[in-house]
């Protein structure tokens, strides 16, 4: 069985989504960031970087969201295969995901680690329209290619956590991000709400009744979101 070593809304929360939506069984581990506990010897001995989050497998311990959503999809057969044809276009937007627009919404997250203070206004406008862009790619991709981006898939895990996290976050910020705007994203979100498990995670994490098509700050029973 693996292990999930997560914090309640972070990247292991798109892991999670693919996880439950395949039926794989997977046991959970909370990592307390309230304590940093991702930045302990232990966690670190399983994954260097410290990031959330981690999968622990037979094979050993795979960190890296996309990398594991990657393992995940060649293991148990959630996407196309190397040869298949719509091989390309997967790897495409897995990565596009993982290397671009996941990295450009952290830098609105965390304006800290890329612009002084004085120049966080500008920054934040700067990567939302950025954003913005890349959820507008997103939603023809989406379109364009319906049987890759189906409710609970790698691609549509990623896609969805991003929409949720860029409504949400920083608390303290503007407010961009307008869900409507693209409406195969829109429609995506609403059909994984749909989904059994969806709101088993959400309780789990303390996500609300709606943690896509409505995100609200995360009450979690356990752990911290930051």
């Amino acid at each position: 069985m693996y292990t999930l070593h997560y914090a309640p809304d972070n990247a292991s929360l798109i892991v999670r989504l693919v996880l439950d939506g395949a039926g794989i069984p997977y046991r959970t581990a909370l990592v307390n960031r309230a304590t940093r506990q991702h930045d302990g010897a232990a966690y670190r001995a399983l994954n260097p970087s410290g990031l959330i989050p981690t999968l622990e497998t037979p094979q050993g311990a795979i960190a890296e969201t996309g990398a594991i959503l990657l393992w995940l999809t060649d293991t148990h057969k959630l996407g196309p295969a190397p040869g298949d044809h719509d091989r390309q276009a997967f790897l495409q937007w897995l990565f596009f995901l993982s290397n671009t627009a996941h990295a450009d919404l952290r830098q609105i997250f965390y304006p800290h680690q890329y612009a002084p203070a004085e120049a966080h206004a500008g920054h934040l406008e700067i990567m939302a329209a950025r954003m913005i862009r890349h959820f507008g790619l997103l939603d023809a991709a989406a379109r364009q290619h319906p049987q890759l981006f189906g409710p609970a898939r790698p691609l549509a895990a990623y896609t969805l956590a991003l929409t949720r996290w860029a409504a949400l976050y920083p608390v303290d910020a503007r407010r961009w991000m307008n869900l409507a705007a693209f409406p195969v994203l829109a429609a995506l979100a609403q059909a994984q709400e749909a989904r059994v498990e969806t709101p088993i995670i959400a309780r789990a994490e303390g996500l609300g009744s709606h943690p896509f098509t409505s995100p609200e700050q995360p009450n979690p029973p356990e752990g911290a979101v930051l």
